[in-house]
């Protein structure tokens, strides 16, 4: 293995960040299942009723809200010989295989109470792994444009394991295999792949442990001064914000592109196959983009334009797969930097916390931005499947809806994302904490690191001579 302190390097090579990515491989291949596919079977292949999966994806999502910053604080606070963030990752495996099997492969009937506290556990080993990964990519790359460069590259990884899942369906069509039997594929792709992929990530990748410095100041003060750091807040606000906007549409997407525009669920699997694929290119490109002209600028444009692409879908027409692909390609290359740019600008604004605190708080700091995704995720769940009831639409297969039905879901699965999404992106107008500004960071904390080590050195070296005396005095004549 890997040696578990390690300096901080300039340009990771690719290779480097490809065995790291591999850790994101299990999450990001349950993300889009977890968010378009799940609930959706749960209703019509299960049996369980739209408001009552609205209701417990809600309350579940609520009272999961405290777990992520204790994880995080705890995070921040571990120190073992096999690194902080790498024995997360490897613990919070197990736990997500078992939730994903107790989901994916349901038996008919369930009731809201097996849903809620399988659906909990899932979460919790989601979100030991998120943040454990996440944390660790911050103290990978410590530069400001490094770091755009490999958020860019494990977010593109992350999308092709998001593709991965989404073919399970279309094989499993292929094969003869009903839609339940495809998503249920996609659950056994987690189950299978997750110990293999963390294993290799948390056997070959190094990682950095930042020491802290020693402080009287009581560690709630520190707390309080991060949940009031105005750059914290707009992460947190547009975290939220991008999270309901795209977690608004996947609960409709199913349904819309089915019953709105008319395609068959195979093809609304390939569109959003697309929609998907596109990110490949899409999160690299945006993490170029913003070196050259910063990150939150980079996100302002891809909110922007992501909104405008949404648009097209009122003059679509109906059954029209080749109109579709370009659509669901420009709005997938431009969802990609979403969480990307988001995440990249935490770690730095990490590195700002780290300097003022003289402590490690990034698991915390993804924690908050976790915690804002879970929130806006149960907002999406919970507003838009009774929503959909209360507009007369009925989800099941076969079932006849009203025009005004129609028309209602169209509507809500346009315009919530595109008010949501330029909201997010609207929070960054102002942002100072740039390149210039965060190199000045970056060379204060190296600086210290470097005191740190040089003092911890000198110390260390006269503690070995008085072994050395102490050893030469107790040997026998």
């Amino acid at each position: 293995m890997t040696d578990t302190v390690v300096k901080p390097a300039g340009r990771l090579s690719l290779s480097r960040i490809l065995v790291y990515a591999l850790g994101t491989l299990p999450v990001s291949t349950l993300s889009v299942a977890m968010a378009v596919y799940l609930p959706p079977y749960l209703a019509s292949h299960i049996g369980m009723g739209l408001v009552a999966i609205g209701a417990v994806w809600g309350t579940v999502r609520l009272v999961d809200l405290g777990v992520d910053p204790l994880i995080g604080v705890l995070m921040d606070r571990t120190r073992t010989p096999f690194g902080r963030y790498r024995v997360w990752l490897a613990a919070g495996t197990p736990i997500l295989m078992l939730a994903v099997y107790m989901l994916f492969m349901a038996p008919v009937g369930i009731g809201s109470v097996y849903l809620g506290v399988w659906l909990f556990i899932l979460y919790i080993g989601n979100s030991i792994m998120s943040l454990s990964h996440s944390a660790w990519r911050a103290t990978l790359a410590t530069a400001y444009d490094e770091r755009s460069r490999v958020f860019g590259i494990v977010t593109a990884v992350g999308v092709l394991a998001a593709v991965s899942a989404l073919v399970a369906p279309i094989v499993a069509g292929s094969l003869g295999l009903s839609s339940a039997q495809g998503i249920q594929a996609m659950g056994w792709m987690v189950i299978l792949g997750a110990p293999f992929a963390v294993g290799i990530a948390v056997w070959f990748t190094p990682e950095r442990i930042n020491a802290d410095l020693k402080s009287d100041r009581f560690p709630l003060l520190d707390y309080w001064d991060i949940v009031r750091k105005p750059e914290m807040i707009r992460l947190v606000l547009s975290q939220v914000a991008l999270t309901l906007g795209p977690g608004w549409m996947s609960a409709m997407y199913i349904f819309t592109f089915r019953d709105v525009l008319g395609f068959t669920s195979a093809q609304a699997t390939e569109l959003l196959l697309i929609y998907v694929l596109a990110g490949v290119v899409g999160a690299p490109l945006t993490a170029r983009f913003a070196t050259h002209w910063s990150k939150h600028r980079a996100l302002m444009f891809a909110t922007t334009a992501y909104s405008l692409g949404l648009c097209a879908i009122f003059v679509f027409p109906r059954g029209s797969f080749a109109i579709g692909v370009p659509m669901m390609a420009w709005c997938g290359f431009m969802a990609a930097g979403f969480d990307l740019m988001v995440g990249a600008m935490m770690a730095d604004v990490g590195d700002e916390i780290r300097l003022d605190q003289g402590k490690e708080r990034i698991s915390l700091l993804y924690a908050l931005t976790t915690l804002a995704s879970k929130v806006a995720s149960a907002v999406a769940i919970l507003l838009t499947y009774p929503l959909l009831a209360k507009l007369g639409y009925n989800a099941a297969e076969g079932a006849h809806n009203t025009d005004a039905a129609i028309h209602g879901l169209k509507l809500a699965f346009v315009l919530g994302p595109i008010v949501f999404v330029m909201l997010g992106g609207a929070c960054f107008i102002g942002w100072r904490l740039d390149a210039k500004r965060h190199a000045g960071v970056r060379a204060a904390l190296d600086a210290r690191d470097a005191e740190f080590e040089a003092n911890a050195l000198r110390a260390a070296v006269p503690l070995a001579q008085a072994h050395v005396v102490l050893a030469a005095e107790t040997e026998p004549s």
